[in-house]
This record gives structure tokens, C-alpha cells and sequence, in this order.
């Protein structure tokens, strides 16, 4: 499987450094000479240029790449690299922030494949939506976390609730969302829990107790 990331910075050389380590073939690009020096030092295929640019896109082997991710810190740059991928038949993950507006965040849903927030899960959220998306890949990332899945039911102090105003222990992070029998997804920090939906995280298994307690007023 051939992963290209674009962007190494804290969430991008995680997220190729831990692909690597499992054995997949990854490719950075980056347009910054002393990232792209840190990442061939640290054993990985680079290539310095601008990820915007379908000329050095294609010399990093998207015609033959199984998924892009666009993870700089710019949205807009990340938005263009997934269009290039689109055209390419590959995987596309973009990289958002949580103040992107709901109507830009709808163009960032149609145009990729997987839109990530590494401010809430890292390097986590951005393997996981390349290797296709599947929830049980966080578990690799780190012996000391686990993946828990909540369902809050009416009376739980969760319901109600927006994304962004749920506090969580330090060792917790809120990674996927779904209302009812719909699949779960990243989702806006505006979106409210209603009773029924189901949350996932992952988090410390020292702090699961605490997390359930937050959420759903368990003792």
C-alpha cells in the first residue's frame, strides 16, 4: 500500500513515522528544506516541493498511490492537494481546523474522502483515514490508549451537549460521532449528542471509569 503525505510537520512525521514502522510504503513531501532533511534522515522517501503542485504530486507517485494525505497547517493548500488526488482515483484526507465554517466544511466533505482534526486526535485521526477509514486502526497507534465506544441514553449528562463543550480527561480524546443507525464520522464541533448517538474515543484505560462518568453519569 503507497501512502503520500504532504506536510511533515508534528502531525505529518508522526503519522508517516508510524506508517513506515507497520511496513507501508509512504512518501513525504514537503517544501521546506529542513523538514524534508529531518524526514531522509529518519529513513523516508521524500520529495521537496509543494504539495499544491500536480508536477511534484506526480513525481511522489500519486498515478500510483493507494491514498494522499493533505496534513499542512494550511486548509486551503490540503483542499487543493485533495482535488489533485481526486483526479487520480486515490484516497484523499484533509487536514481541517475546527473554526472552518459549516459551509466550507461541507465543500471539504465532498471534495475528500476524510476530513481529520489532529487538534483533537493527531497523528491518530490522519493514519486511520488513510489506511480507509476504519476505527479499529487507532488501536495500533499506542499500547497505552484503547478505543471505547459510548452509546448515551436520554438521561445522560452528555445529551445536549455540543462537540466542542464536552470536557475530557487529558489522557481522552472524542474521535468519531453517529446519530442513530448512521455510520460515525468526524464531527463539526457544533454538532450537538442527542440520546441515541453514539460516541468513540479513545483513551487511557485508567481514565475509561472517569470518561463514562463525564459522558453518561455512570459511578
Amino acid at each position: 500500500m503507497k501512502l503520500i503525505v504532504v506536510g511533515y510537520g508534528r502531525v505529518g512525521s508522526r503519522t508517516a513515522r508510524v506508517l513506515a514502522e507497520e511496513g507501508y510504503e509512504v512518501v513525504v513531501v514537503d517544501n521546506d528544506p529542513l523538514k524534508a532533511e529531518r524526514a531522509r534522515k529518519q529513513g523516508l522517501t521524500v520529495v521537496e516541493g509543494d504539495g499544491t503542485d500536480e508536477a511534484v504530486l506526480r513525481e511522489a507517485g500519486i498515478e500510483t498511490a493507494d491514498a494522499v494525505g493533505g496534513i499542512t497547517g494550511d486548509v486551503e493548500s490540503n483542499h487543493t492537494i485533495c482535488q489533485i488526488g481526486n483526479e487520480y482515483g486515490c484516497r484523499t484526507v484533509m487536514r481541517i481546523s475546527e473554526d472552518v465554517p459549516a459551509e466550507r466544511y461541507e465543500t471539504y466533505r465532498a471534495d475528500s474522502d476524510e476530513v481529520i482534526y489532529p487538534q483533537r486526535l493527531g497523528a491518530a485521526g490522519a493514519k486511520t483515514a488513510l489506511l480507509g477509514g476504519s476505527l479499529n486502526a487507532i488501536g495500533d497507534l499506542t499500547e497505552q490508549l484503547q478505543l471505547t465506544v459510548v452509546t448515551a441514553d436520554d438521561d445522560a449528562p452528555v445529551v445536549g451537549s455540543r462537540i466542542s463543550e464536552i470536557e475530557l480527561p487529558e489522557t481522552a480524546r472524542l474521535y468519531a460521532h453517529g446519530a442513530d443507525d448512521e455510520p460515525m464520522t468526524i464531527p463539526l464541533p457544533t454538532t450537538t449528542v442527542a440520546a441515541g448517538d453514539r460516541l468513540a474515543l479513545v483513551v487511557d484505560p485508567e481514565a475509561v471509569d472517569e470518561v463514562r462518568s463525564r459522558l453518561l453519569g455512570e459511578q
